[in-house]
């Protein structure tokens, strides 16, 4: 009897057992590469599976989430011969299982590796200023490489990232010295460059005032010669108009004279007396007299008078 129950009991200890191995509780954001006999059977996924016990067994298990994978520092020449020190990280995410198991022996390995060999050639063809500039050029260039080599690995690599470019110290004092001359050259291009444009702006402005005092000059010009013919017409008119009016009084005269020709002695006398009271009237101290027959004077107030006593009648000759 008791060995009855011995029996049961190690039976059911086995079963326990074998259902417990049967069992499997995979976490989320994992999987697992279950053999069957030693080949490949499934992929177990996270969640509650079920296997055969003692003939499934895990032959390696991986997470689904996105890894982080160093690239180990390396010193890689440049295509212009200079030594520099670079690393990075490989971002990538397991996709299949399968692939990641049996395609590759080491997937992280390989792929660190594989990160390095390609940094090497991408770089020896770069000189260092653009080794220095162009990281978004060099991590695309790895992106491409190792994706493509990943992709048969079960693998996706999702970014590269160069994490670090060091270059030896005396390379780094050419390189600021070097830096520091071009912006010096710059700062001298810029300074010629506005002087150049101040030269220019000073010009122009220098040309626009001659142009604006010679448009000036030409307008003052012609209102001077609009002025000067207006003047010369106005003198014309004036001297058109006085000579009309002395062309009239001499035809009043002639007129005068044939209806009375003692009115041209009177005209005469009229002249005379004018003449004498200017001179007689004035205060210069070097006047000079100049003698005039006293008879004629007297003769032609005596015709003043009678024509002014008698201005229709006309004296007969010799009177």
């Amino acid at each position: 009897m008791d060995i009855v129950l011995i029996v049961a009991g190690i039976f059911a200890l086995l079963v326990v057992v074998t259902l417990a191995k049967a069992v499997r509780i995979v976490p989320q954001a994992e999987v697992q590469v279950i053999e069957r006999l030693g080949r490949f059977h499934r992929v177990l996924n996270g969640g509650l599976n079920v296997i055969v016990p003692f003939v499934d067994q895990v032959r390696q298990t991986f997470s689904t989430q996105e890894q982080v994978i160093d690239i180990p520092s390396q010193q890689v020449i440049t295509a212009d011969n200079v030594q520099i020190t670079i690393d990075g990280v490989v971002f990538l995410r397991i996709n299949d299982a399968k692939l990641a198991t049996y395609e590759i022996n080491d997937l992280k390995h390989a792929i660190a590796q594989l990160a390095q060999t390609t940094l090497r050639s991408e770089i020896g063809k770069m000189e260092l200023d653009n080794t220095l500039s162009s990281r978004e050029e060099m991590n695309a260039a790895l992106l491409m490489a190792l994706d493509n080599a990943s992709g048969g690995w079960g693998a996706k690599v999702t970014r590269v990232e160069i994490s670090d470019i060091s270059v030896p110290d005396n390379v780094q004092r050419a390189m600021e010295l070097q830096l520091q001359a071009t912006r010096e050259r710059r700062a001298i291009e810029q300074k010629a460059e506005a002087e150049k444009n101040s030269t220019i702006a000073k010009a122009e402005g220098d040309k626009e005032r001659a142009y604006r005092e010679a448009e000036a000059l030409e307008r003052t010009a012609e209102a001077r010669k609009k002025e000067q013919v207006l003047l010369a017409e106005a003198a014309k008119t004036e001297e058109v108009l006085k000579a009309e009016g002395q062309k009239q009084a001499i035809e009043l005269v002639a007129a005068g004279l044939r209806d009375n020709p003692d009115a041209g002695e009177y005209l005469l006398t009229q002249g005379r007396i004018a003449a004498w009271a200017g001179i007689a009237a004035s205060d210069s101290q070097n006047k000079v007299v100049v003698p005039y027959e006293v008879s004629e004077l007297i003769g032609s107030l005596a015709t003043v008078k009678d024509f002014l006593a008698n201005p229709g009648k006309r004296p007969e000759n010799g009177q």
